[in-house]
């Protein structure tokens, strides 16, 4: 580290600084640290320690300003030359995104970040950039996506690409409180199957010692398995593998799934109604915590849907007839139809989160109940937000006979899930269950164009690192 004090000897001990003379003790320890946004808050002639980087910087004559940036905000940084000439004249080569701890006394100041600045009394530097920038974060907005990506932990630097986590911590961790307090338990699966999940080929193999492994497509058969084993009411949050050459901004082949799972339901809205309230909940705490910062850097007003209506597949392809992307005779509708039923549903019914039920049984996995009036038809429901599908889910078979029926209509050998067949010989509750995608929920609550950006580390079919 290199220090740049007013000229007195100095020396280091850890990460404290160390400045004597006539019996002066330590000044500056990273222990006293607060972060920008409570120095904004202190009262004025605190004296604070904040650290971070350099945002930007630049010098007026003899006054050297700092926009200092760590995770929680900015403030401006004041070093005088007439106060300390040594630390002015280093002040004024640091170059952005070095890391700097700084010591001084809180002024109120009208034209500056939050009102006040930090007059500098003494400066560390931390660490200098030793090349120069590839990107720089707060020109996010002139740099494509996929040098971003390339630079992920410089793009992540960015006030507004920081945001996007903050909100995605905030409604995985609203969902998770949401259901626990209604009696789910949370559990973690295996990632490593011997057969896919959901059927058919969209799985990545694995070497697993002398046999060939899969990873999950969800942990759908496992959140079954703990419902009938007695947990009765189960989530899981973790990632989830599709093997899906898409090259579209929604999807990516490794995504974040929140997952429930339930035991003792009378129909699929029993379920509904968990994933309907624990959403509204995450999209209240995150409305609460953090509406203005998602306005400020995101330009983004996050507000509540008025109500959630349900709507039959069937009726919602109604609203969308005569149009450019009517559905299909058979019902298999595509992300496209989906975002013209969103727009036909919030012109109609004035909101924008709503649920499809009743999906035609050609495009729902073995595992979904058939419907009692039409076994073409199926007890299931998509969850849609501006016109994104963000929640899959329906009550499950759990009736031993007709499950192996449905695995042989969709080509599936019974043999090769003998595990998952077990359990239902046994005693297996109605039940049902669903999934919902992390990102998805990120990117259409904050009106991102692209999910990889709602995705710390995003996976597609060309991209493999960072």
């Amino acid at each position: 580290m290199e220090y740049y004090p007013p000229r007195h000897s100095w020396f280091t001990r850890g990460t404290r600084a160390y400045r004597y003379k006539r019996g002066w003790g330590r000044l500056l320890s990273l222990k006293d640290r607060i972060y920008t946004n409570s120095a904004i808050k202190a009262p004025p002639g605190s004296k604070v320690v904040v650290a971070g980087w350099v945002h930007r910087l630049r010098v007026v004559g003899k006054i050297c300003f700092v926009i200092l940036r760590d995770r929680e905000g900015l403030i401006q940084v004041v070093i005088k030359r007439d106060k300390s000439p040594q630390m002015f004249d280093e002040a004024s080569q640091l170059k952005q995104e070095d890391v700097i701890a700084v010591k001084g006394e809180i002024v109120p100041s009208k034209a500056s970040i939050g009102g006040v600045d930090l007059v500098a009394e003494e400066l560390v530097v931390l660490s200098k950039t030793i090349a120069p920038l590839p990107i720089f974060p707060d020109d996010w907005e002139k740099t494509s996506l996929a040098k971003r990506l390339d630079w992920r932990f410089l793009d992540l630097r960015s006030p507004r690409n920081l945001l996007i986590f903050r909100v995605q911590d905030k409604l995985e961790n609203a969902m998770r409180h949401f259901y626990r307090e209604n009696g789910f338990i949370e559990i973690h699966t295996s990632k490593l199957v011997a057969e896919a999940t959901e059927g058919g080929a969209e799985v990545f193999p694995v070497i697993y010692f002398d046999k060939t492994a899969f990873l999950a497509q969800s942990p759908q058969l496992y959140k079954q398995m703990m419902v009938i084993a007695g947990f009765e009411r189960v989530f899981e949050s973790g990632p989830a593998y599709r093997a899906e050459k898409h090259h579209t901004p929604r999807h990516l082949t490794e995504y974040q799934s929140i997952d429930i799972e339930m035991g003792f339901i009378e129909g699929p809205e029993d379920v509904m109604d968990m994933v309907e309230r624990a959403t509204l909940r995450a999209l209240s705490e995150v409305a609460s915590s953090y509406s203005k910062l998602v306005k400020e850097l995101l330009d983004v007003d996050i507000t509540l849907p008025k109500e959630v209506i349900k709507i039959k597949l069937t009726d919602a392809c109604r609203l969308i007839e005569g149009t450019p992307t009517p559905c299909p005779s058979n019902y298999d509708i595509s992300t496209e139809h989906e975002k013209a039923i969103g727009e036909a549903v919030a012109n109609e019914y004035g909101t924008d989160l709503f649920f499809i039920t009743d999906y035609p049984w050609i495009a729902r996995p073995f595992y979904t109940m058939k419907s009692d009036d039409n076994p073409e038809f199926t007890r299931s429901f998509d969850l849609i937000y501006k016109g994104v599908e963000i929640v899959s889910g329906s009550q499950r078979e759990h009736r031993y006979s007709k499950l192996v029926e449905q695995m042989m209509e969709k080509g599936l050998r019974p043999e090769k899930f003998s595990f998952y067949l077990e359990m239902f010989k046994y005693g297996a509750p109605p039940h049902g269950g669903a999934g919902l995608g992390l990102e998805r929920l990120t990117m259409t609550t904050l009106g991102l164009k692209n999910i990889r950006e709602a995705k710390l580390l995003p996976r597609d079919p060309e991209r493999l690192t960072p």
